[in-house]
């Protein structure tokens, strides 16, 4: 029952509902041991000989009155618990969500999708079960339980009580027992069936890839297996959740017996009458849903706290990244410096970036090369705080990035990451994306500055177009410039571009790089790319390998240092004369 006390929070905040609740379904039990008594006493009359219509019909009445105060107050005490079990759920739900959009991407590094989604929808469910049935099967178990061997004991029989009570502690025992050995193996279903969500998500984003290379049937064959293995994790639960019911129902017939063969000889004592001996047994059958419920609470109760286990060591995932107490409240503007002796990736050995010490004037261009691995989209994730725990710091307009709060900061910054995203919704409304009120005269003006608005007039519904789930109707080319047009709409103080022309021709390279001259005056722009002429115009590039700084300057600068970036210029411009035929 500890999951109970786990969720004493909730249970406080709601514990308005759930008392009444609570309350409704002990009037509920009590009113169940009206039917049983009025049995006996009319079978009681009936053996004598004194039962009267009247009388019947009285009767009668008193228990359709049972019946529909009991129809009531059944009616509010599920809308009492059960409504407040679905508000946990959507507490729990936010909760992790919030804590998702927290969580820096060292945390989406070690976690798999498949499975967050898994503690977000199985877990959830099996806890709202918990706070829902879990509380009936708990309450409703003892109260109806206790009021009914309280009538039995103190309105017919004290004796005949105790001795139908004897074979209870071996089924508290089996029980307990059970509902151990059903928290390991529900934890281990649902760590396969996360593990299930996961492979489901991978092979439908990653379809292109498994049919082009013509892995549909291994794929499908990995599934089947990992499919299998859900399958018989469950079945392990099933078989021990299968051994509540017979135990139960074994116990409770041990127990009918006992009443019957001892309330037979009390009969003929003269220590029982036939309607007691009828009500006795009657109220016995009542003891049958308590105890069936009692065997279904530990399921519940261990399923649950299975499940809350998995949710709260996810939500004691420690956020890394956040704002101190006297974090400005301001965008930053200015120049950026970056002074950074050393970073090392969480769990790698070897530094990634080394030495590093570049300072960029507000409205200036940066451009940063390298070979791939050298550290340039890490330089980047530094400066939108992505990553912490460097030596040294990165100053922006004169203050450490940590100074401001984490938000502000990010409202100075338009990102175009490498591995661009595209939501599933419309053209319009994924540029809109940095600001949902932005007009579609400013839409189609950030489209523009991205050279991607002519395209997009070529689309069936123009701007109302659906890219599809990640813009998978879209080209590589078309998801760049619809993520560079979403940046651009946030006019941000500083725009970053991490290798974000790579999928574009040389001409359109050159159309947007001119348009952001234009437009972007006395703004700050860094442009990352393998392709040197997207950078040649840069205010200053620098050259990263083994995230070092090995060369620093303008194109003319680098020209004459006669190293590694004037070698790669050379060598892509006589891979474009080829290109187009040495002309």
């Amino acid at each position: 029952m500890k999951v109970f006390l786990e969720l004493g929070w909730f249970f406080k905040q709601e514990k308005k509902a759930y008392i009444s609740g609570v309350f409704l379904l002990l009037l509920v039990a009590m009113l169940q041991l009206v039917p049983p008594k009025v049995i006996g006493i009319i079978a009681d009359h009936i053996h004598e000989g004194t039962i009267t219509k009247a009388m019947l019909v009285e009767w009668v009445i008193v228990l359709i009155g049972v019946a529909i105060a009991m129809y009531v107050l059944r009616y509010y005490w599920r809308i009492m618990i059960f409504g407040s079990s679905v508000k946990l759920s959507k507490i729990l739900r936010n909760r992790l969500y919030q804590h998702f959009t927290n969580m820096s991407p060292a945390f989406y590094q070690k976690s798999r999708v498949g499975d967050l989604m898994a503690h977000a929808t199985n877990d959830l469910s099996a806890i709202q079960q918990t706070a829902g049935a879990g509380v009936l099967t708990l309450v409703d178990s003892l109260s109806t339980g206790g009021f009914v061997i309280i009538a039995m004991a103190f309105t017919i029989s004290w004796k005949l009580t105790l001795i139908c009570l004897i074979p209870m502690p071996f089924m508290a025992m089996l029980t307990s027992w059970f509902g151990s050995m059903l928290h390991k193996s529900f934890y281990k279903a649902q760590e396969a069936f996360s593990s299930l969500n996961d492979k489901t998500q991978e092979s439908i984003t990653g379809i292109k890839v498994i049919k082009t290379f013509g892995q549909e049937q291994e794929d499908i064959e990995d599934f089947r297996k990992q499919s299998e293995d859900v399958v018989q994790k469950n079945i392990v639960v099933a078989k021990i959740d299968s051994l509540y019911d017979p135990t139960i129902s074994i116990i409770v017939g041990i127990s009918f017996f006992l009443s019957i063969a001892f309330g037979a000889k009390f009969v003929l004592n003269g220590d029982l009458s036939i309607g007691e001996l009828i009500s006795f047994t009657t109220y016995l059958g009542l003891l049958i849903w308590p105890m069936l419920a009692f065997g279904w609470l530990f399921n519940i109760v261990e399923r649950g706290r299975a499940s809350y286990d998995r949710v709260a060591a996810l939500l004691r995932e420690k956020v890394e990244i956040t704002d101190h107490e006297k974090a400005l409240d301001t965008v930053p503007y200015g120049d950026i410096q970056y002074q950074i002796a050393e970073f090392t990736y969480p769990g790698d050995a070897q530094p990634l970036l080394k030495d590093i010490s570049v300072s960029l004037h507000a409205g200036e261009t940066l451009g940063i090369v390298g070979k791939t691995g050298s550290g340039k989209t890490t330089l980047l994730k530094l400066l939108i705080r992505e990553f912490e725990g460097y030596q040294g710091e990165i100053r922006f307009g004169g203050q450490k990035l940590q100074d401001y709060k984490l938000e502000k900061l990010r409202e100075a910054i338009g990102y175009v990451p490498q591995d661009h995203f595209l939501f599933s919704a419309s053209v319009a409304e994924n540029i809109a994306f940095t600001d949902p009120t932005a007009t579609i005269e400013e839409i189609e003006r950030a489209a523009k500055l991205a050279n991607i608005h002519d395209d997009i007039l070529q689309f069936t519904d123009g701007y109302q177009t659906i890219v599809g789930e990640r813009g998978v109707s879209l080209s590589g080319g078309q998801k760049q410039r619809i993520s560079i047009a979403r940046a651009l709409l946030m006019n941000p103080e500083v725009l970053v571009l991490d290798d974000s022309l790579s999928a574009v021709d040389a001409k359109t390279e050159e159309a947007i790089l001119s348009s952001l001259r234009q437009n972007r005056e006395g703004k700050t722009t860094i442009i990352t790319s393998h392709r040197l002429s997207a950078i040649q115009h840069a205010s200053l590039i620098i050259v990263l390998e083994n995230g070092q700084v090995i060369e620093r300057g303008t194109h003319e600068d680098l020209m004459e240092l006669d190293g590694w970036y004037k070698e790669m210029y050379l060598h892509q411009q006589l891979e474009e004369l080829v290109e187009h035929g040495g002309h």
